[in-house]
């Protein structure tokens, strides 16, 4: 690491002792940066890294609620509001037992690139809660959701931040808390995406995650004159953003041959498609079973706990959880053939693992490019809650293609132009951040 490098991470571990995650994306984005803040010491002089890396605000709060026992309990909310240099903050909310400061820091860090790479006018933040939704009731849900909106409401607002769904946060989340901030402000606004199509939802928003990661890999595979038709693909996760994957892969002619969950996953050989993805819909949306039930269905292969690197595909999508993949499964996919990787997930390849699929010329797509279309479409779920009007389903999925493409093309130019091609990591990396830094230069010191 260079003097630069070591400097900006000497500072940022001292003040944020104890949240690895978040030393983790700082770093990566400040490698790639270093021949853009070379070229540019106006942005050197000014600070602008060192003011991107500290969050405008951050919000903790105590969320007390009862559950079915009639016991309370109380959990830790946060919203990181990191960086509004080009619109309102956006950014997901997660309820997970793993969510701290230090894991919301990192998500929202990253949220600021990959918000700037949708060409949208939106800035970067995240939130969310150390409550655990799964094996609750839905009156336990619904109760703590009104809690954690009863803070959270006086912090949020349609130009200011709206949060959307991460992990732990669906549909039903979004409505409870939607409807808390509607009694609460007595006021019908475009607050949170993922709303439901009947009050203010996007049509493609659930599918755009895991449609654009795909859509990315698609474009990654053009520049070797490849397509997905027939290739194999391994997709980590059962959630939102692999159900959508899986599906999309299956509608450009691959072939997804695994998912998983917290307690295993599941090899497929004749692929995961038709009443097969059906079953998959229906067991973790409506049943949230456990995935071996599908293997118990289906008669195909389950393995307990980790593993799920060492198929043999030629495509992964890991999108399962920050770090899921590291140096050995990289070198384990590489040996095995795979030639592309697209993150569905954010930060799921350890540093390791990027340095694997770098030396090894794999096409990378990083997940602050690769999975920037869910917030693509919260993005135009704004728009159309701005103008009180909806697109079709075919109008949101062409524009989160044309997205994805841009994406593609601003990242794959921006690795060229600063002395890196082929690399999708700087080249996010340069593309997202110059127009944050061109964005804060003309606001001031602010």
């Amino acid at each position: 690491m260079s003097n630069f490098v070591d400097a900006i991470m000497a500072d940022v571990k001292a003040k944020n002792a104890a949240q690895p995650e978040f030393h983790q994306a700082v770093q990566e984005v400040v490698e790639s940066l270093e021949p853009v803040i070379e070229k540019h010491p106006e942005y050197k002089e000014a600070k602008i890294l060192e003011r991107i890396i500290e969050p405008e605000r951050v919000i903790m709060f105590r969320v007390p609620w009862v559950d079915d026992q009639g016991q309370v309990q109380v959990n830790r909310g946060f919203r990181v509001e990191f960086n509004s240099a080009i619109g309102p903050y956006k950014g997901g909310l997660r309820f997970n037992p793993s969510v701290n400061l230090g894991i919301l820091k990192f998500l929202g860090f990253e949220q600021i690139f990959k918000n700037s790479l949708t060409t949208l006018p939106m800035g970067g933040g995240k939130g969310g809660s150390d409550f655990d939704p799964q094996g609750k009731s839905d009156q336990e849900v619904m109760r703590f959701c009104q809690s954690f909106m009863s803070e959270l409401f006086r912090h949020i607002g349609p130009n200011t931040d709206v949060p959307a769904g991460d992990i732990g946060v669906g549909g039903r989340e979004i409505g409870f808390m939607f409807g808390q901030y509607k009694k609460l402000r007595n006021a019908f606004e475009g607050i949170l995406t993922g709303k439901g199509l009947g009050w203010g939802g996007s049509l493609i928003r659930p599918e755009a995650t895991g449609y654009g990661c795909v859509y990315f890999v698609e474009e990654m595979l053009k520049t070797q004159g490849k397509s997905l038709d027939g290739l194999k693909v391994a997709v980590s996760g059962s959630g939102n953003v692999a159900q959508y994957a899986t599906q999309k892969v299956n509608q450009l002619g691959g072939k997804v041959v695994t998912l998983s969950d917290s307690s295993g996953f599941i090899v497929d050989n004749d692929g995961i498609v038709g009443e097969k993805w059906d079953y998959i819909m229906n067991l973790k949306n409506i049943r949230r079973g456990r995935i071996k039930e599908y293997a118990d269905k289906f008669g195909c292969e389950y393995h307990e706990g980790t593993g799920i690197w060492n198929t043999k595909v030629d495509v992964a999508i890991p999108c399962a959880t920050q770090n899921e993949l590291d140096g050995d499964s990289a070198k384990t996919l590489v040996d095995n053939g795979c030639f592309c990787v697209s993150e569905g997930a954010n930060m799921p390849s350890t540093p390791d693992a990027v340095d694997v699929f770098l030396k090894n010329k794999i096409l990378f797509g990083p997940g602050k490019a690769a999975n920037a279309g869910g917030v693509a479409v919260s993005g135009l779920e704004m728009s159309q809650n701005s103008m009180r009007f909806s697109w079709s389903r075919e109008e949101v999925d062409e524009k989160l293609h044309r997205i994805m493409k841009d994406i593609h093309t601003a990242s794959i130019d921006a690795a060229d132009k600063y002395g890196t091609p082929g690399n999708y990591v700087n080249g996010a990396n340069i593309a997202g951040f110059l127009k944050i830094a061109n964005s804060m230069m003309d606001q001031g010191i602010v």
